[in-house]
């Protein structure tokens, strides 16, 4: 048996590995080739924005499929919910648009960039459009 004093440094080495699986959890596999000019960004959105987002470009799965089983967590689906870039980059730097719990400023820079453009290209391509009248 480890003393006390051994064991929160152990816990603390520990909990990286932790995080890693919980963000794994929710994902299915990058659906893009490595040789993919859009593969780096699917991996930025993956490794921050895949736990609360779902994008099957990306193969994560962080949004609630049922409202009854939703998390204060759950971010917009982005597979039914289409988004421009610079709509993607306003939530990026400022935490989302509401008192979510997406950090500001997840991705700055070219990182951001390129997971907007990632966001904005494949975004909305699962939503139900309703019949026109």
């Amino acid at each position: 048996m480890l003393p006390a004093l051994m064991r929160r440094p152990l816990v603390m080495l520990c909990l990286p590995a932790l995080v890693v699986g919980l963000v794994a959890c929710g994902s299915q596999g990058i659906e893009l080739s490595k040789s993919d000019p859009d593969y780096e960004a699917a991996q930025l959105f993956t490794t921050h924005c895949g736990a609360c987002h779902t994008l099957t470009a990306a193969g994560t799965e962080g949004s609630a499929v049922k409202p009854q089983t939703r998390e204060y967590k759950d971010g917009p689906n982005f597979d039914q919910r289409k988004e421009e870039k610079d709509q993607i980059l306003y939530a990026i730097r400022n935490g989302g648009f509401s008192s979510g719990p997406m950090p500001q400023n997840i991705l700055v820079g070219p990182q951001a960039e390129k997971v907007a453009e990632f966001i904005a290209k494949n975004s909305g391509t699962k939503r139900k459009t309703p019949p026109q009248p």
